[in-house]
């Protein structure tokens, strides 16, 4: 459907934007069940799980403002799986977000928020 190419579009926008400033991407869509995290990204010690939002306006909210709890929680579930098959002893873990604006007629603009949220969660 029109909305899932949106989210694949904006999945490749966010690619290319944080390949462009160094982070390398260890996994896209790692899925667990039916939750999956939309990118893996690794500069470094640091590994960022990111959660891509696309919108052609903000008239449903910000991209920031669509990620509930629950789906913080969700996404920490996998993140835990993701640690535990390939994760690295040396490794630092966070939660980022990018959102993509993709405002018909213009280029896509593109924001990263890292460290977008915290959770009490453990990578052992």
């Amino acid at each position: 459907d029109s909305r899932q190419l949106l989210g694949i579009h904006g999945e490749r926008v966010a690619i290319a934007f944080l390949t462009s400033c160094g982070w390398s991407v260890e996994a896209h869509r790692f899925k667990l069940g039916r939750h999956d995290l939309d990118l893996v990204i690794r500069k470094g010690r640091t590994v960022a799980f990111v959660e891509v939002k696309t919108r052609r306006s903000t008239v449903c909210g910000t991209a920031l403002e669509a990620v509930s709890r629950r789906k913080q929680r969700d996404l920490a579930r996998v993140a835990s799986v993701w640690v535990l098959r390939h994760g690295r002893p040396e490794d630092e873990y966070r939660f980022d977000l990018v959102a993509v604006n993709d405002a018909q007629g213009a280029a896509p603009a593109v924001e990263h928020v890292p460290d977008a949220w915290r959770l009490e969660w453990s990578a052992c």
